[in-house]
């Protein structure tokens, strides 16, 4: 699954040692930009995500899939990433502006500039 989201919160870095050894992981809170926004904890696992900058505000992809498990007849849901990329807003042409396009086309000639005055070409 993907999605585009803005990141509103990096939650605490945790850590700990388990029967596979160390492990690292960083939650993170995005905000969807459907009609009705949603809020969405995501976790990255692993060091795979230290070469991406992540910073509040800012838009990413995120590749991820849902799991969810059981533990004492109760279910506990997972959002894991697997990918996340920063979306490049940044561009440097300026936001169109129809003003603009209308600075550039000459006024239309005025076909009524009284050039054929003596000349009735109404037939009533």
């Amino acid at each position: 699954m993907q999605l585009t989201a803005k990141l509103i919160q990096l939650l605490p870095l945790q850590s700990g040692t388990g029967r596979n050894g160390e492990w690292k992981k960083q939650d993170i809170i995005v905000e969807t930009q459907d009609q009705y926004p949603k809020k969405i904890c995501i976790s990255l696992w692993g060091n795979k995500f230290q070469h991406v900058s992540l910073n509040s505000g800012e838009l990413y992809t995120i590749d991820f899939d849902v799991e969810s498990r059981e533990f004492n007849g109760r279910w506990y849901t997972d959002v894991k990433a697997w990918r996340i990329e920063a979306q490049n807003i940044q561009n440097n042409t300026p936001p169109f502006s129809p003003k603009d396009e209308y600075d550039e086309i000459p006024p239309p000639e005025n076909p009524f500039n009284g050039a054929n005055e003596g000349v009735d070409d109404l037939p009533f």
